[in-house]
């Protein structure tokens, strides 16, 4: 066993050496910070994130708000019958491989998703560790007040989100079996090429599936593989677990049940996800409802300390810099709004009105960040376990909620373990739909490329779980974060396009609102 912890040691500080040498200078440029005061500093990437999610609000008038309630009606079913009484066809607006005649293709194709499955599929993307372990960093950093920049910059992402997913539908592509093909690679092409921007919608979109491969085998499937045994670890034992040092062990059985999913594309993902991600939502929130239910006495005491503490110049700095900082880049800014991540994933939706699924979409955020990560963050606050100014790694992240969790119920830290392994889980094989979204755009959609990415996909999942990931981590992210770049010079240049198809669906609403009301 000492042997065996030596060579992992060393094979762990060689690959971390090496990604550092070779990618240093990539990183550095992505997460090279505007300085804000003298020792505190923010990405630019951020500055970017930020800015543009507070445009699109402005620029569509409050959609994060004012489009609310639509977007539940929208995944309630409400609207179905605006789809030609159920049976939906491919729009004039669509694009399709090799010249195919739009009749000839149907998005209700064998591989497509409901609304409410393309978002539990970007859904099971978005909530994961950076909800867990994210919140305990920012509040450790920022106190208390980091809480309410936190819901501040998801709401704002609600509009972003609604841009890039509306994007997605509108300029997505089908072959002749009617299986979707969407994302930012493919609004940027084809999107740019109507604005006769070819040339740099093309740089664009290759610069975007370079970028999201690369983040789907890091951030997307290594470091969520690698904090998810961290914890299974933890709960069983630490150092005198059964499963210690045996990384590799657990990073088989979940390469194996990813792959199972993974290879039956996005609809065997969606089919899984729309009842894991419910049930992984339920079984985390159960707990934390627990907690409060509890401590429903110091529940009023919380959020005045979040108040407070939101206006002081610490709660500032920690709510900026400890939660867009530390909590957003563990889990690729965790709602992922402005990346264009999730427009992957709804791109697959069974609908011939964009602005539908863009509103659908808007609610992610929503339920990422105003909901999972605020009920966190009262239970770290009432339980006491936030110890301001100190900087905590994201294993020490999962750890203190899980303490938290553990001052209430004895054995919920083994609830907050079957959660995270679930989060990772879901995180994991919609991120390989992502990764292999942008692999097809740059190699090709034949099967022989696609069981190559999958298997290359499983292969990173074994390795993420044995090895201490380090620089490699640190890479992924930037990866991740430089998706940002491409997608938001698209999200600012197309913003007409989801404006007409917002103004377009609203109308068909309206007639149908008026003619049901009127039936009545």
């Amino acid at each position: 066993m000492l042997i065996s912890s030596i060579i992992q040691q060393s094979f762990d500080q060689k690959l971390n050496e090496q990604f550092s040498d070779a990618t240093s200078w990539f990183t550095n440029a992505i997460f090279a910070e505007i300085p804000l005061t003298e020792t505190t500093g923010i990405p630019w990437v951020l500055v970017v994130l930020l800015f543009g999610a507070g445009y699109f609000t402005l620029y569509f008038k409050g959609i994060n708000v004012s489009g609310f309630t639509t977007a539940i009606k929208v995944v309630r079913g409400k609207y179905d019958v605006l789809e030609e009484d159920g049976k939906v066809t491919v729009s004039s607006a669509d694009h399709y491989k090799d010249g195919d005649h739009p009749d000839t293709i149907r998005v209700e194709g064998e591989g497509e998703v409901s609304h409410f499955q393309a978002l539990t599929a970007a859904v099971s993307a978005t909530v994961g560790l950076g909800n867990i372990a994210g919140v305990a960093i920012a509040l450790s950093i920022g106190g208390a007040g980091a809480t309410l920049w936190m819901v501040l910059v998801g709401v704002l992402g609600m509009a972003s989100k609604f841009v890039e997913c509306t994007l997605g539908v509108k300029y997505r592509e089908a072959d002749t079996n009617g299986t979707i093909f969407g994302g930012p690679m493919y609004y940027l092409k084809n999107g740019l090429k109507e604005k006769n921007l070819a040339g740099l919608g093309k740089v664009l979109a290759l610069v975007f599936s370079i970028m999201c491969v690369g983040g789907s085998f890091g951030g997307g499937n290594m470091f969520q593989v690698n904090q998810a045994f961290k914890l299974f670890e933890h709960v069983t034992g630490g150092a005198s677990s059964f499963i210690h040092g045996k990384g590799w062990v657990f990073g088989l059985v979940m390469a194996i049940l990813v792959g199972i999913v993974i290879i039956g594309g996005i609809k065997k993902i969606a089919k899984v996800t729309d009842k894991v991600v419910p049930f992984m939502v339920a079984v985390y929130l159960l707990a934390v409802i627990t907690i409060l239910v509890i401590n429903f006495s110091e529940i009023p005491a919380a959020f005045r300390s979040i108040w407070d503490g939101a206006f002081s110049p610490q709660g500032i700095t920690g709510g900026f810099i400890g939660v867009l900082i530390q909590g957003f880049r563990r889990a690729a800014f965790s709602n992922e709004a402005g990346i264009g991540s999730s427009a992957i994933a709804h791109s697959a939706v069974k609908t011939k009105y964009p602005a539908s699924e863009g509103l659908v979409a808007l609610l992610e955020p929503f339920i990422d960040t105003v909901v999972v990560c605020t009920m966190t963050a009262l239970v770290l606050i009432i339980t006491g376990q936030i110890t301001t100014g100190v900087v905590l790694s994201d294993e020490e992240g999962v750890l203190l909620t899980a303490a938290a969790l553990e001052s209430g119920v004895s054995w919920f830290p083994y609830v907050l373990s079957v959660a995270v392994i679930l989060f990772a889980f879901s995180s994991m094989i919609s991120w390989s739909y992502y990764g292999y979204q942008a692999w097809s755009y740059l190699f090709g959609n034949s099967k022989k490329k696609e069981y190559t990415y999958k298997l290359i996909f499983c292969l990173f999942t074994v390795l993420g779980a044995a090895i201490t990931l380090g620089s490699v981590t640190l890479f992924s992210d930037a990866m991740i974060f430089a998706m940002l770049v491409p997608n938001m010079i698209g999200l600012f240049l197309l913003r007409s396009k989801v404006a007409e198809e917002l103004k377009r669906y609203r109308g068909l609403i309206r007639k149908f609102e008026r003619s049901h009301l009127r039936s009545k």
